[in-house]
């Protein structure tokens, strides 16, 4: 399967499917689920990063066991809209993960994801340790329900 344009993914998906988010940091990969409906985005966990083909494997259980259809995969693009070599990181690990996982990808712009869900964690007074072990997979929820979002205001068809 090819990357696709968020606004084509849905197209390339089977009724009832759900979307896979990731945040692919340098040490973990955040993970969400979306319902099979697009409306909701949970996270599911973090996989701490080891080599690239146990972190391929444990993404392909997920997928399997969660009736997940397509990937969309937050891209860290810089404040002024330029990539540098974060993004690049990111579609490496994009491409190489179609090499093993043959379901559609679209790139979200990650921009301020793990900002704003570590600010909205103080606010709810959650602890450091807490933070820690949640910020990546809620990030992935953040990413992935942007990109829910941007999905329903596209026209059905």
């Amino acid at each position: 399967m090819p990357i696709f344009p968020l606004s084509e993914l849905r197209s390339a998906l089977a009724p009832r499917q759900r979307l896979l988010g990731l945040d692919v940091g340098e040490k973990t990969i955040g993970l969400a689920v979306s319902d099979s409906d697009f409306k909701v985005a949970a996270p599911v966990e973090t996989i701490r990063r080891t080599k690239f083909a146990a972190d391929a494997a444990r993404l392909a259980e997920l997928i399997a066991g969660r009736a997940v259809g397509g990937l969309v995969i937050g891209l860290p693009v810089n404040m002024d809209g330029s990539e540098g070599p974060r993004c690049q990181s990111v579609r490496q690990f994009a491409a190489n993960l179609l090499k093993r996982i043959d379901l559609p990808i679209a790139f979200w712009d990650e921009r301020l994801s793990t900002a704003a869900v570590t600010r909205a964690m103080l606010e709810a007074d959650v602890t450091r340790a807490k933070r820690a072990r949640a910020v990546d997979k809620m990030a992935a929820a953040y990413i992935l329900q942007g990109a829910l979002d941007a999905l329903a205001r596209l026209p059905a068809g």
